[in-house]
């Protein structure tokens, strides 16, 4: 992923199709983002957020036409976020799962665009970040979106055909360069590339404002559900906010260890992983924003004795 190219089956994430005149409207008040900003072809990062601005889940949002929306969620929130949508549904929205007919296959790294161009005559390549269009990919109809969750360049395909020769194709495309991975090393690019994952970094009772995710919360288009809540915390300030933590010894800092300062427990980590990228231990958290600054000493809990670690900048890694 990180030197050439690896390739994910990623098919349980959940596929809700949103279509109908009041699709853009609707859209725009259960969403952080700006709905309005996107067009067909183009999709953006965005959250659902409950009325005390609690995070329900993150999302991508895909204008696929006029008035036609697929919004991908995450895998363990399907149900939720399919029940959220038929609590707050209105007329003139028409609401689909497709998540069983659809398969999702995510090809990243700095190899993925010249992979993916020896197998179709769709101009993917010059894809921007975002954007996506419908392409043939080795003979099967695909949705092609530059898109991706490792912090790198990279592809994401949906497709309603047999996955199974396409992952074929891909993974032969170029012999070696390209190599299957699992959800394990996908854990472990998103805590380096800084990306949060609903459960741990983010949750129904964790607002954008703490998550650092402001930057996908317009609150100048207008009210949606939780702005005001947003707005109102985002005045007042949070009590804990992330960061990226490094350990300065070999223990790796795992979800749930304490975090220490000046000998006081101040907060948590919420992922942990040891980097390959960096050839160290590396830990997303929570901490007091008076300590949250890069460079603040901390220390973290490991079986009853403490180990030493400094908060660093996110993200950890940024592809070239």
């Amino acid at each position: 992923v990180r030197h050439a190219a690896g390739l994910f089956d990623v098919s349980h994430m959940g596929e809700i199709h949103v279509s109908g005149p009041a699709a853009l409207a609707w859209l725009n008040s259960l969403t952080t983002n700006d709905v309005a900003r996107l067009a067909p072809g183009r999709a953006q990062y965005s959250l659902l957020c409950n009325e005390a601005g609690g995070i329900v889940d993150d999302v991508l949002v895909y204008q696929l036409g006029e008035d036609d929306y697929l919004v991908v969620v995450n895998a363990g929130n399907t149900e939720k976020v399919l029940t959220w949508f038929a609590e707050h549904h209105l007329p003139g929205v028409e609401i689909a799962d497709s998540t069983e007919e659809t398969s999702l296959l995510a090809l990243q790294g700095p190899a993925a665009a010249e992979v993916i161009a020896r197998l179709t005559d769709a101009p993917v390549a010059s894809l921007r970040r975002f954007q996506f269009m419908p392409a043939k990919v080795a003979g099967i109809e695909c949705l092609v979106s530059r898109t991706g969750y490792t912090g790198g360049d990279g592809f994401e395909l949906f497709t309603q055909e047999d996955p199974i020769p396409l992952w074929n194709a891909l993974r032969e495309a170029e012999a070696g360069r390209v190599q299957p991975c699992g959800l394990g090393a996908r854990d472990v690019c998103r805590i380096e590339a800084g990306n949060v994952l609903y459960g741990h970094e983010i949750a129904d009772d964790v607002n954008p404002v703490a998550a650092n995710l402001m930057w996908v919360v317009k609150l100048e288009k207008g009210a949606f559900l939780g702005s005001d809540a947003i707005a109102a915390i985002h005045r007042e300030g949070v009590p804990l906010t992330l960061v990226g933590i490094e350990s300065r010894s070999r223990a790796i800092p795992r979800e749930e260890y304490p975090l220490f300062h000046a000998g006081e427990e101040v907060g948590f980590v919420t992922s942990g992983t040891y980097s390959p990228t960096l050839d160290r231990p590396i830990a997303l958290g929570y901490l007091p924003p008076a300590i949250a600054p890069p460079g603040t000493t901390v220390e973290f809990g490991v079986r009853g004795r403490r180990e030493p670690a400094v908060v660093v900048p996110l993200p950890f890694y940024r592809a070239r």
